[in-house]
């Protein structure tokens, strides 16, 4: 189980960014995100599933224990925001490779008790391999891979806080006419 803080950001912030981490430089394997289902509840809950598109770049030992050079992966992926209690839990699990491979993520994201600028985000995974030589270096791997990405997608949070920011200081400034567009140059020059 790994437990990080988002740095210095309200929960909100991070639950936005995090429904909009992909794609992102930092993780370039998710090449496609489609969202399969989507529904507020009776509680106000935001319920989502969404199956993400993932091109993994395996080392040639792992390709050939698993007897397949196919790296082309979906992820099934299941999301409950509760802005109530103000918690976001994301499951994630492999829907492809389950006869050799089951990955079955869970993260949390809550407010910091303490500090209502900061998120923390708890991340744990398990790594099922199975009928493979060799399964405890798969395992390795796999678990070596997924405590990469876990840096990547913080830092991906990051990119898209960073990002959502930008937009809204340049929406601000539009608004506040100290942005010239070409055409309001134009106009306002007549």
């Amino acid at each position: 189980m790994l437990i990080a803080n988002i740095k210095c950001h309200p929960w909100e912030m991070v639950i936005k960014a995090a429904m909009q981490k992909y794609p992102n430089p930092m993780n370039p394997s998710v090449v496609g995100v489609d969202v399969l289902d989507r529904k507020i509840d009776t509680q106000g809950c935001l319920h989502s599933k969404r199956l993400l598109s993932t091109e993994w770049g395996l080392p040639s030992i792992v390709k050939s224990l698993v007897g397949n050079a196919r790296t082309y992966t979906y992820v099934q992926e299941q999301s409950v925001i509760d802005p109530k209690e103000q918690t976001f839990e994301l499951q994630s699990s492999n829907i492809t490779f389950t006869n050799m491979v089951s990955v079955d993520e869970k993260l949390t994201y809550k407010p910091h008790p303490e500090d209502p600028e900061k998120t923390i985000l708890t991340q744990e995974a398990i790594i099922s391999v199975k009928g493979v030589s060799l399964s405890s270096y798969l395992e390795g791997v796999m678990a070596s891979t997924i405590s990469t990405n876990a840096g990547k997608g913080r830092e991906a949070v990051e990119w898209v806080i960073r990002r959502l920011n930008t937009e809204i200081e340049e929406l601000a400034a539009t608004a506040r006419g100290t942005i010239r567009t070409p055409m309001a140059a134009a106009v306002t020059e007549k």
